[in-house]
């Protein structure tokens, strides 16, 4: 019997797709655009360093923080806020969101308002610091702060760590003027300061959020969809096709779930999805969009 050269092609034509569908994702390596480098010209903000060891909603921790006051600030003025999680990783000038770099220069072109930020680190369970930040080794409070759908983190944030901020400067107390950001739980934990306490923070960034069961994080889509009136938030969603898919969930699908839930309850909601894994290439990229979308259409109280 003679073979059907015909079919042979057809059966090569559709298993190659095939194939290739089972190859691993390439992750893109997304560029930085001009906002986030140093330009002559540009007036730049102060970065001071501080450490935290009195905490009474997470006890016997001590952490780094560190409080970036831009060149335009004006102490008769309040200036907008905006809270990071793991800050060291938006601190650093040669990383993937160089946040002091990124707010000297959208402040300089008026496109975001005046802003103080706090980078905070998560909390070590040791009564010294490492000797630098970072992640070795890991802190150990991280994720009970982090991924825990509480209040308890807004409660430290509230009570603790910004009335210390204030004793220093003029920030708003209008939420509006309020954001809050972070990547993987850091991600999730803004979302869930803002989701508890929307009378202080309106504004969450979040960059391949851990919203996902580490410590109940993939309620949230449920909750969104079945709770009351939605809050007035706006979210600001970022993962990638190649991030996280563990025991704890699926990264990419929980991103997906969490802005299809938003969206549904017609939250102010932008969700950019990329081919990226489980790092800051693709949200530090579009950190400076991401900024100018946040805090569009906003102005500071002129008092």
């Amino acid at each position: 019997m003679k073979k059907c050269p015909i079919l042979g092609i057809l059966i090569f034509a559709f298993s190659v797709p095939l194939v290739w569908a089972q190859e691993p994702q390439i992750e893109s390596d997304y560029p930085l655009s001009q906002d986030s480098l140093r330009h002559e010209g540009t007036p730049q903000g102060t970065l001071t360093h501080h450490v935290w060891n009195n905490s009474q909603v997470f006890p016997e921790t001590i952490r780094r923080y560190y409080v970036y006051v831009p060149a335009q600030y004006d102490a008769s003025k309040p200036a907008a806020l905006m809270v990071f999680q793991d800050g060291h990783t938006f601190i650093g000038e040669n990383g993937d969101y160089r946040a002091p770099v990124v707010f000297d220069n959208l402040i300089h072109t008026k496109e975001i308002p005046v802003t103080i930020c706090v980078f905070i680190d998560p909390g070590h369970l040791t009564p010294e610091l490492p000797p630098k930040p970072g992640w070795r080794p890991r802190p150990a409070n991280r994720s009970f702060e982090y991924d825990t759908l509480s209040a308890d983190y807004s409660n430290f944030l509230l009570n603790e760590i910004l009335p210390e901020i204030s004793k220093s400067y003029n920030i708003t107390s209008d939420p509006n003027g309020r954001a809050i950001c972070g990547n993987s739980s850091g991600g999730i934990c803004a979302f869930t300061v803002a989701w508890e306490r929307p009378d202080q923070f309106r504004k969450a960034l979040s960059h391949i959020g851990s919203f996902t069961n580490i410590r109940g994080g993939h309620d949230y889509p449920a909750l969104i969809r079945k709770g009351g009136d939605p809050k007035p938030l706006r979210v600001f969603l970022q993962d990638g096709s190649g991030d996280l898919d563990n025991q704890h969930g699926n990264w990419p699908l929980a991103n997906k779930q969490m802005y299809a839930a938003l969206k549904f309850r017609d939250y102010d909601v932008k969700f950019v999805y990329g081919t990226g894994g489980h790092n800051g290439n693709h949200g530090g990229a579009i950190f400076p969009d991401s900024l100018r979308w946040l805090w569009r259409e906003y102005s500071l109280p002129k008092t």
